[in-house]
């Protein structure tokens, strides 16, 4: 079931920080992870925190903390 969510300030200047990119240097043929993964990766990281399907994710027009995505809790679960 899709619902709206909030994140904190915190958990917004977390994942715009993933989204920059950094200056590195190959040692050994691997680059770090690209902006894209980090931010993938921040972005799953609030989902687990949060209870919804990072892949989910989507603007809900109330400005850049709220999105709605679906959320992970059981359908038949209570609503709080």
């Amino acid at each position: 079931m899709r619902k709206d969510f909030e994140m904190t300030q915190d958990d917004l200047d977390r994942i715009l920080d993933a989204c920059k990119p950094v200056t590195y240097m190959v040692v050994g043929g691997v680059p770090p992870r690209s902006p894209q993964e980090n931010a993938n990766a921040a972005w799953a990281e609030l989902g687990r925190r949060m209870g919804f399907d990072h892949m989910t994710v989507q603007p809900n027009g109330r400005g850049d903390r709220c999105f709605s995505a679906v959320s992970n809790e059981p359908v038949d679960a209570p609503e709080e």
